[in-house]
């Protein structure tokens, strides 16, 4: 069984260094770089191509959120988690904008971690969708007070969602509200009776078809849009 591979990043050595110990002891994940800013992360993991980028915040030359940006803009080759200070910390939603596959606290556990990471490299969610669904909500709610224009949906990008929408089949719609509900691949497959395998087919299906990464961006495109159920 071929590890996943991570790059670590944040300014700070001690924390990357206690991140790669906890990494490093299990056999199914592998630290292959470490980086310090931004530039570096970018560099690094264009040479590297990781699996999982654990991605600091507030770093000198290139911050993470631009540095997560042009990562995610090559391709979906390597997945971001954002590491943030407090759960509800606009920087993790600049890093959801950004592209990244969701957050983590950075005083989260041993155990957090590494289901984070294993998590995200499956294709699934860092956090239940659930509670990213509820961040959205009270992220749009404070730019909208805080009359933060660029981060209001136009009537343009609502009509491209719609139009994407409307390219979903009556089975894909089913699977994508669930998705956005926060259900799991298994209790989606409960509740369609349908086989875990079909579901995992059709989540894929309908990330091609609305253009998202992962389940984390369907919820956001959910909220965003206007199209949750």
């Amino acid at each position: 069984m071929s590890r996943i591979r991570v790059l670590i990043v944040d300014d700070q050595a001690l924390i990357r260094k206690g991140i790669a110990m906890v990494l490093g002891a299990t056999d199914d994940l592998e630290v292959v770089g470490e980086a310090s800013d931004g530039l570096e992360a970018v560099s690094l993991a264009a040479t590297l191509v990781p699996d999982i980028v654990l991605m600091d915040v507030q770093m000198p030359r290139m911050d993470g959120i631009d540095a997560t940006r042009k990562i995610t803009a090559v391709g979906p080759a390597s997945r971001v988690i954002v590491l943030t200070t407090f759960d509800v910390d606009a920087y993790a939603f600049g890093g959801l904008d950004a592209g990244a596959s969701g957050f983590l606290l950075k005083d989260s556990s041993s155990e957090d971690i590494l289901a984070a990471v294993r998590a995200v490299a499956a294709g699934d969610a860092v956090l239940s969708p659930r509670i990213t669904a509820e961040l959205v909500r009270r992220y749009e709610a404070l730019s909208s007070r805080a009359g933060d224009a660029t981060t209001l949906v136009t009537e343009n990008a609502r009509q491209v969602a719609q139009e994407r929408m409307r390219a979903l089949t009556d089975r894909e719609r089913d699977i994508f509200d669930a998705v956005v509900r926060g259900l799991s691949n298994a209790e989606i497959a409960q509740e369609l009776w349908l086989s875990e395998s079909t579901v995992k087919t059709h989540v894929g299906r309908v990330l091609q078809k609305l253009e998202l990464r992962d389940r984390v961006q369907a919820v956001v495109f959910a909220f965003r849009n206007e199209v949750a159920p």
